[in-house]
């Protein structure tokens, strides 16, 4: 076997015995539009994510961006990439796979240049946004590729979000809030993380005066496929996660949790 191919699948067979596969592969679902790495196959999308970033190309790509590889820096990782021949039978030209190779990517933290398209997007004035500055959360805008608007990457403390509906924000805040009273969430689109996060998004856009006019038709049908999933129907679902829900606008409204003692503690 190719040692670069060997190399690059014990990464992932060591991330898969510290359990950091879940969280890639839950990440890598969701790629940039507008980057290169957007058509990558999930395992050397998972590669890129586990090698802590979320844009890597080759030599060649970075300098069509008029961006360059920094001085001395060596290939940040290896991903998979297939060899295909073509040949022609019969006057038609056909493809055929003739097994796998790798090809050195580097790290947009590896290269200096021009500030990228996705680098120039900037974060609305959001509705609480000074609670997750507060928290030393990571706020970036990403363009959308009509997949998710937004998403919450607890291993990096940081939400992205790709429109400037509040309720988006509110959604993502609302999965860091539960996973610090929690301690941690199930990786994945868990239903009932889902639906607390969305039922707090509603929430908090009424506490806070916006309408949401244009977004409760929207939150219903999302918190219903969940509930579907549960085989409950949306009002029973969301009963069932009431009580996180609670917790979870305490936290973001008051930045402190509340103890069985009724007292609260403060979270840094």
């Amino acid at each position: 076997m190719n040692s670069n191919i060997k190399q690059t699948l014990n990464i992932i067979l060591d991330k898969f015995q510290s359990g950091d596969i879940p969280e890639a592969v839950a990440y890598a679902m969701f790629p940039f539009s507008n980057v290169p790495s957007a058509n990558w196959s999930l395992l050397n999308r998972m590669l890129m994510l586990l090698n802590e970033t979320k844009d890597a190309r080759g030599f060649k790509q970075w300098n069509k961006v008029n961006r360059y590889v920094k001085k001395s820096s060596k290939a940040s990782f290896y991903i998979i990439v297939p060899f295909i021949k073509k040949y022609a039978d019969d006057n038609e030209e056909k493809l055929v796979l003739r097994g796998f190779g790798t090809k050195p990517v580097f790290r947009v933290e590896d290269t200096d240049g021009e500030p990228l398209q996705y680098e120039k997007l900037e974060v609305p004035d959001l509705p609480l946004i000074e609670r997750a500055h507060q928290w030393n959360i990571s706020i970036k805008a990403v363009p959308g590729n009509f997949s998710y608007y937004g998403y919450y990457a607890p291993g990096q403390k940081s939400i992205a979000i790709a429109t400037s509906q509040e309720t988006v924000f509110f959604h993502e805040l609302a999965h860091f809030a539960h996973h610090r009273i929690k301690g941690d969430l199930n990786t994945g689109q868990d239903p009932l993380q889902e639906i607390t996060a969305e039922l707090s998004a509603q929430a908090l856009s009424r506490m806070v005066g916006k309408s949401t006019e244009d977004t409760i038709g929207n939150s219903y049908r999302y918190i219903s496929q969940y509930a579907d999933k549960l085989k409950l129907d949306v009002h029973e679902a969301c009963l069932k996660v009431i009580a996180d829900t609670q917790k979870v606008l305490e936290l973001i409204i008051t930045g402190e949790i509340k103890g069985k003692n009724q007292n609260y503690k403060k979270v840094a």
